[in-house]
C-alpha cells in the first residue's frame, strides 16, 4: 500500500505500520516548508491510531535529513516566523499521536531535522548515523522545542551540542543518549517496525502510556514561546541574515554549489 511522493516525502504502511520518508536525496532531504507542512499532516493522518499501529521517520539515500533548505532562505522576519512555525507544528504533530513514531535515523541528521527526531518515542540508527547542530554559527536559533528535548534527552551535553556544533557519531550518541539503538543499516527499518509491533501488543494502553511519558504540551509551548523570541532577536539583529550569507559564500569559496548544505562556515566539518 502506498501514496505517490509529495513534496518530498513518501509515505506507505508495512505490517500496519506507517513509514514517512524524506526522499530529496540528491539535496540530503533538506525540508522545505511545503515538505514540512506535509509532514505534519501525515503524521495527524495516521497518528489517530485508525489506520495503523504506529510511525517510522526515515530519509532516503545516505543522509536523514539536512534540515532546513537554505537554498530559499526567509527574507523577512513574518517568512522565518512562519517558517519556523511549521517546525514547531511537527513536534506538536508526533507529541499529539495516539500510537509510537520512531526515528529511523539512517544517516547524517541536522539542525531541525535532527531536532525532529528528539519528539520521537525512540531513535534507532545504524554506524553511520550523525547528530549535527550547526545553528549557533549560522546565526539561527533551535525550534522544535529543542531547548526542552533536547536537555531532556541528554541532559549537560545539550550545552555543548548546540554551542559547540560537534559532529556526534553513532556509538557516542548511543552512549549520551541521543539513539536507542543501532543496527546494520538493512535492519533499519525493519527494526524500528518491530519496535512499534513489540509496543502495540493486544488490548493495550500504549495510547495512555505515550500521554502520560511524553513532555506536557503547555512544557512544550512554553518552549515554542522562547525560541521563537530568540529567533526574532536573531532576525532582528541581522545575525541570521549575515550568517546564512556567509555559509553560502563558503559554499562557493571551495566550489560546492548546493552539494552539502551542511557544512558549517566556522568549525569546517563539511565533509559527506
Amino acid at each position: 500500500m502506498s501514496a505517490p511522493t509529495t513534496h518530498f516525502l513518501d509515505t506507505r504502511v508495512e505490517r500496519d505500520v506507517a513509514v514517512l520518508t524524506l526522499r530529496r536525496p540528491e539535496k540530503l532531504n533538506a525540508m522545505n516548508v511545503a515538505t514540512r507542512l506535509r509532514l505534519a499532516s501525515a503524521i495527524r493522518e495516521f497518528g489517530t491510531g485508525d489506520r495503523v499501529r504506529g510511525i517510522v521517520l526515515t530519509g532516503a539515500g545516505r543522509a536523514f535529513s539536512a534540515g532546513e533548505d537554505l537554498q530559499t532562505p526567509p527574507t523577512s522576519y513574518a517568512d522565518l516566523r512562519a517558517a519556523v512555525e511549521t517546525f514547531h507544528d511537527i513536534t506538536r504533530a508526533i507529541l499529539e499521536t495516539k500510537v509510537p513514531v520512531i526515528a529511523a535515523v539512517n544517516g547524517i541528521a541536522v539542525g531541525g531535522a535532527s531536532e525532529i527526531t528528539l519528539c520521537c518515542d525512540a531513535r534507532i540508527g545504524t554506524p553511520a548515523t550523525e547528530y549535527f547542530q550547526p545553528e549557533n554559527g549560522r546565526g539561527i536559533t533551535i525550534s522544535n522545542a529543542s531547548s526542552v528535548l533536547l536537555a531532556r534527552l541528554v541532559r549537560n551535553h545539550a550545552m555543548r551540542m548546540v554551542l559547540g556544533s560537534p559532529r556526534i557519531v553513532a556509538e557516542e550518541a548511543l552512549r549520551i543518549g541521543l539513539l536507542d539503538e543501532i543496527v546494520a543499516p538493512d535492519r533499519l527499518l525493519d527494526r524500528a517496525i518491530e519496535v512499534v509491533v513489540e509496543w502495540t501488543p493486544e488490548n493495550n494502553t500504549t495510547a495512555l502510556h505515550l500521554a502520560l511519558l511524553r513532555p506536557a504540551p503547555d512544557e512544550i509551548e512554553s518552549a515554542f514561546a522562547r525560541e521563537d523570541r530568540a529567533a526574532q532577536k536573531s532576525w532582528e539583529s541581522g545575525v541570521f541574515s549575515s550568517g546564512v550569507a556567509d555559509f553560502w559564500a563558503a559554499q562557493q569559496d571551495r566550489g560546492q554549489g548546493n552539494a552539502q548544505p551542511f557544512a558549517h562556515k566556522n568549525n569546517r566539518l563539511d565533509r559527506p
